[in-house]
């Protein structure tokens, strides 16, 4: 059965990426050696996504058994003027 786990913000990345590695029964030093990386640099992606690439989010998704997909949706105007803050 395939789940999909829509995500809007950091604090949800972190959430799904560390519920992914439980539901796979892995600890973050075993996804380390999959990766190639320590266990501190896994530990580091999962706290603060927003500071790892996409390239290693992917990677980590892939590595955990699932697949990344981007998807950019348009906002409403009202909606957008918002959040132009940046």
């Amino acid at each position: 059965m395939q789940q999909n786990f829509p995500v809007s913000t950091a604090i949800q990345l972190s959430q799904t990426l560390k519920a992914l590695r439980r539901s796979a029964e892995l600890s973050q030093e075993e996804v380390g050696m999959l990766l190639g990386v320590n266990q501190q640099r896994v530990a580091r992606i999962e706290a603060k996504p927003e500071r790892a690439s996409f390239e290693q989010i992917s990677r980590l998704v892939c590595a955990l058994g699932g697949r990344l997909v981007l998807e950019v949706v348009p906002q409403q105007k009202a909606n957008a003027k918002k959040e132009q803050s940046w």
